[in-house]
């Protein structure tokens, strides 16, 4: 897992636990709280079957919300880039398609590259990291990291929150039989715990809430955190998910739609959500 500084750590904290009142100016004035902003987020598995259609798939992304005319720009979490077919088009797509309105993070990494992120510029990305699972097995599933970024709105440094996008080990859900079952079973869990230890866990302790995306290849999954997360939907195994936090900012979900992706049985889910300070 990557780390990030001590002091890095109680700075991100220490801004973030300002309590559900707000924050409090040095004249002791508590902020007012702001109204709901609307924050579109996809999961998008572009997977590798019809390679040829990996480019409307991501264009479709793109567009895949219009508002009163107006094209949304969403938060999104990528899974299976370069996966199977490490040609660079993906990365390179992604790069055209969300150009210099996003930031495109980790689609170069060498160990994240897999589960990138692509955030619109309305947010600063004020850190991040990549938390590992496990290492694979040769032949039977790719090693599985999940990717983090700290986000906080450019128009308003208060409102933070953590976006986390993953990709679970296939096959331990299925029904199949499998001469490598008891692993990915065991992979499984390893994943569940850490996306619910390290990564959940880890942000809430300092405040943050986090909205997570991926592909969690098990159809109904358990929640995370049953206390205190919510699913954007019932089933399925691409899902958007966000636990609360107790920094002020608050998270709740509108409506979803579907983006139909014509490269493998996946297609995009989208949850228009919005978020606001109090």
């Amino acid at each position: 897992m990557e780390s990030i500084s001590r002091r890095r750590a109680l700075a991100l904290g220490g801004g973030a636990v300002l309590g559900a009142a707000g924050a409090t100016t040095a004249a002791g004035e508590a902020d007012a709280a702001t109204d709901w902003t609307r924050l579109v987020v996809v999961t998008a598995n572009i997977g590798r079957t019809n390679l040829g259609q990996r480019e409307r798939a991501i264009r479709d992304v793109r567009h895949a919300v219009t508002i009163n005319g107006s094209l949304a720009k969403p938060l999104v979490g990528w899974q299976e880039i370069g996966e199977g077919d490490d040609d660079g088009v993906e990365p390179r797509l992604i790069n055209q398609h969300f150009g210099g309105e996003y930031r495109n993070i980790l689609e170069y990494d060498e160990v994240a590259h897999r589960v990138p992120m692509s955030i619109p510029r309305a947010y600063n990305i004020i850190d991040r990291r990549v938390t590992r699972v496990h290492g694979g097995k040769a032949g039977v599933s790719p090693h599985r990291v999940i990717t983090e970024a700290v986000l906080e709105r450019a128009d308003d440094p208060k409102l933070r929150f953590v976006f986390a996008n993953t990709h679970y080990v296939a096959g331990a859900w299925n029904g199949k039989e499998d001469p490598y079952e008891g692993w990915r079973d065991d992979m499984w869990g390893r994943h569940f715990r850490t996306h619910r230890d390290d990564v959940l866990g880890h942000w809430r302790s300092r405040g943050f809430p986090v909205i997570w995306t991926g592909d969690v290849n098990r159809s109904p999954m358990p929640l995370l955190l049953p206390h205190h997360e919510k699913r954007a939907f019932g089933s399925g195994i691409d899902q958007i998910g966000w636990v609360t936090g107790s920094n002020g900012t608050q998270i709740r979900l509108r409506r979803t739609k579907i983006v139909p992706m014509h490269v493998d049985s996946h297609d995009a889910r989208v949850a228009i959500m919005q978020v606001r300070r109090v």
